[in-house]
């Protein structure tokens, strides 16, 4: 009889993700690999390793444990726009249409608006809440989703938008960045592609630029692949090795994490100078059905609205914890004031915090220390 395959848990997977088989007097993980040309005679197709642009071992290691995260094979990138780039450039043709959030990543929507539309690709925009892009499918080539979304953590069905855009014919890619492959897998709920900035949540060090594509179909993967071949978005093997190295550990900074950003938006909600805190894990938030039917943790992000700009800048000015900075997901808890950016429809006050792995206790003290 065959050997039955073990279902393990979030935790064993991450550890082991990628690891090639044992090997006595050889490390327990390979290190970076560094190279441009392999030694190479003969057919090229003799080994997949010729030059440096086409592969490398150490992406294929990491991109063997990103599929067994996503459940299909993965592309790495050399930042999330660079895999976000490679989905919207391989699949669309002039004349096609693509459906996007008009509340998603700003430069998602911007290179949409301002290199897609160029191209004489159709762009039409709708809200992530309430599933609104469904009505715009008609004829459409590509549905492009991110939920929860960025920087205002709506969230839409996956599973229902995707029955949907099948229906008429068009694929589907969801930017999973802010849930991760252990918060949620779009590629089990109908997605055609997963899509993700590896430099948040899954790295979690804030310290390197990474992106990834996973696709339900190998020959899209495939389609996907050589396009970062032509174009040439590859990831340094030192920026992979440290992805994998950090991916061990994503398990136990969400579970962590998950935990303290649900701790804390509930007592966000009792505080007087706060308004509308959103939190996909608050039974209260309006994305609380969708997102409990979908997600299997609800993240570590969470938005609340102080009365003004001043007001958000003295509370960031204040913590002590929390430093303000862009992105998110890291070990270290941050925040910003996102209008300061433009581009996002938020009210100046607007703040997203990105919970950390501090203790929970020490975060709530700071907080509140930072808004009295």
């Amino acid at each position: 009889m065959g050997e039955q395959a073990i279902e393990y848990g979030d935790g064993t997977r991450v550890v082991h993700a990628g690891i090639p088989a044992p090997v006595d007097g050889q490390p327990l993980r390979p290190g970076p690999v560094f190279a441009a040309p392999y030694h190479l005679s003969g057919d090229p197709a003799s080994t997949p390793y010729g030059y440096g642009r086409d592969a490398n071992p150490t992406w294929t290691w990491y991109e063997r444990a990103l599929e067994e995260l996503e459940g299909g094979p993965a592309v790495v990138f050399a930042s999330g726009m660079a895999a976000i780039s490679a989905v919207l450039f391989t699949v669309l043709r002039p004349g096609d249409a693509v459906v996007m959030p008009s509340d998603c990543y700003y430069s998602a929507r911007a290179l949409a608006q301002e290199e897609l539309a160029a191209y004489g690709v159709e762009v039409r925009f709708a809200p992530t809440a309430g599933d609104a892009q469904g009505a715009l499918l008609d004829g459409a080539r590509l549905l492009w989703l991110e939920t929860p979304s960025n920087p205002g953590l709506e969230v839409c069905d996956i599973r229902r938008l995707a029955d949907a855009a099948h229906a008429v014919g068009a694929l589907v890619a969801v930017d999973n960045t802010t849930a991760t492959p252990l918060g949620q897998r779009p590629l089990q709920l109908g997605a055609d592609f997963s899509v993700a900035s590896d430099t948040k949540a899954l790295t979690g060090h804030s310290d390197l630029l990474l992106g990834h594509v996973a696709a339900r179909d190998p020959q899209w993967a495939a389609r996907v692949r050589r396009w970062r071949k032509l174009t040439g978005g590859v990831p340094g093997p030192m920026e992979t090795w440290l992805a994998h190295r950090s991916l061990a550990t994503l398990d136990v900074r969400l579970e962590r994490q998950c935990a303290s950003a649900r701790a804390i938006a509930e007592w966000l909600l009792g505080r007087p100078e706060v308004r509308h805190v959103r939190y996909p894990g608050l039974p209260t938030d309006p994305s609380y059905e969708v997102a409990a039917k979908q997600m299997r943790r609800f993240g570590f992000l969470i938005g609340f609205e102080l009365p003004d700009a001043a007001r958000a800048e003295a509370f960031l000015a204040a913590c002590r914890l929390v430093g303000t900075a862009t992105s998110f997901g890291g070990v270290h808890t941050t925040a910003e004031r996102r209008a300061r950016w433009g581009g996002d429809a938020v009210p100046e006050g607007f703040v997203r915090l990105s919970v950390g792995c501090e203790n929970t206790e020490d975060l709530i003290a700071d907080l509140a220390q930072a808004l009295g």
